[in-house]
């Protein structure tokens, strides 16, 4: 079943690869909410770079009673349309956190993945639904890899 979503996957890659992108705004911002590693919801900031290529900055807060935490990540990535408002995206970028808990506190490193698919509506609103994977570097928070699928939701300007 894996070898099968990963050849769809693959061809759905090269048969977009020849579409261009949809037109994409110049400023997009919204929230990001998904789960990893209790950060939840994100402030999210898209920026247009060209046609087919935009930044993207996720701000996510953590307070609880176990730990305080923030994370910042960066993102470059590459957008091509599916079919009318409909758009998929692959981007690569880094991140960095700090965290305090009753046991230690620091900072630590991210570097991460993005794959997902969006939705153009004819309002200036975008609807997006992605994975992140991410690999922490540092053995006090998290170093290993941690899925994120998560729910934006952003205003275009």
């Amino acid at each position: 079943m894996k070898d099968i979503k990963t050849v769809l996957f693959i061809t759905l890659l090269f048969i977009t690869a020849s579409i261009s992108a949809q037109e994409i705004s110049k400023n997009a911002l919204g929230i990001r909410v998904g789960e990893n590693d209790g950060f939840g919801g994100e402030i999210s900031y898209q920026r247009y770079l060209s046609d087919n290529n935009r930044l993207e900055f996720d701000l996510g807060f953590r307070n609880s009673n176990d730990v305080d935490a923030f994370k910042l990540v960066g993102l470059y990535q590459w957008v091509n349309a599916i079919d009318n408002n409909f758009n998929w995206f692959i981007g690569a970028g880094a991140g960095l956190g700090s965290f305090d808990s009753p046991d230690n506190d620091g900072a630590f490193a991210l570097v991460a993945g993005d794959l997902g698919i969006e939705y153009n509506f004819d309002i200036p609103l975008v609807m997006s639904l992605d994975i992140r994977p991410e690999l922490g570097f540092n053995d006090n928070y998290s170093d290993d890899l941690d899925l994120d699928i998560a729910l934006g939701i952003r205003y275009q300007f």
